[in-house]
């Protein structure tokens, strides 16, 4: 059987980063107005949501508060709220652009608690299908990402546009 090449560009970068970025990513982000760069969908008032560079699943989201904390009992109630209506809007998203047959929503909170930004905190919304998880990622430490990550961004930005 011949051995297939699988791509991921957008992984060079994160393998090939001999530090990380000084700072905080997320507030950075959230400064900047590169939106289809940084793979921003959607900014409100007290979050924004944007593309995971370094995705679990094509279409993996996340739900950010624009207040620096890594803290969950910092945030009020309408940043709280914000976060779970946008997560709503998002889960919308991905079931009318790819058809998902399920999700898995978190935070990671805290090293131990597998946080990859520790002085951020932010919402995972990642979509899952029937049969995605196979031995590559057990055995050759390696995730198959069918879709370019551009690709990815220009098939949901519209749905955002629209709020």
């Amino acid at each position: 059987m011949p051995i297939k090449q699988l791509w991921a560009p957008w992984r060079l970068d994160f393998i090939t980063q001999e530090t990380k970025d000084s700072g905080c990513i997320f507030c950075r982000v959230q400064k900047e107005g590169n939106d289809r760069e940084n793979l921003v969908l959607f900014r409100a008032k007290e979050v924004y949501v944007i593309l995971n560079k370094y995705p679990y699943n094509n279409g993996h989201m996340m739900v950010v508060p624009n207040k620096h904390t890594n803290n969950l009992s910092e945030l009020g109630p309408e940043e709280l709220n914000a976060i779970w209506n946008y997560a709503r809007i998002a889960t919308e998203t991905l079931k009318q652009a790819c058809k998902p047959h399920g999700f898995n929503l978190g935070m990671n909170l805290g090293e131990a608690g597998g946080a990859g930004i520790l002085e951020h905190l932010h919402l995972h919304i990642v979509p899952r299908w029937g049969g995605d998880t196979n031995f590559m990622p057990v055995l050759a430490d390696t995730k198959s990402m069918p879709q370019h990550l551009a690709e990815t961004y220009d098939l949901f930005f519209p749905y955002f546009r629209r709020l």
